[in-house]
């Protein structure tokens, strides 16, 4: 699976927010707010599991990113094991109080790793 660069990183870390579209792009893209925690990009639902966004993300399992300028075509990957204190801790220095919402048990099972695809023929050019 190919890792997000540096620059990437910092860019994603920097912004309040991306927009994630989930699947073929049939599907409205939806502002979420994320984190960086150990070079992986993370999102979480705040309505749990029930969420339709992560619902279309657990069965595509694939989709599109956008930072402003920015997008990317992803692997969205969901359960498994996945660092929750530490996407907590995160959420909590990133949004403050607003946080709470997405720093609990409920939001923790709604964790998305986002991973970009693999450069390659396939890939279309990034925007």
């Amino acid at each position: 699976m190919t890792a997000w660069t540096e620059g990437e990183l910092l860019l994603l870390d920097g912004a309040h927010s991306l927009v994630l579209s989930v699947g073929d792009g049939s599907h409205p893209g939806v502002e979420v707010g994320m984190v960086v925690v150990g070079g992986d990009l993370h999102v979480r639902a705040a309505r749990g599991t029930s969420s339709r966004w992560y619902r279309a993300a657990q069965e595509h399992g694939h989709g599109r990113v956008r930072v402003g300028d920015r997008g990317w075509n992803v692997v969205l990957e969901t359960g498994g094991d996945r660092p929750g204190e530490a996407v907590d801790a995160a959420y909590r220095s990133k949004y403050g109080a607003s946080a709470a919402l997405l720093a609990g048990p409920r939001s923790q099972a709604a964790t998305l790793r986002i991973r970009p695809v693999p450069p390659g023929p396939a890939r279309p050019a990034e925007d």
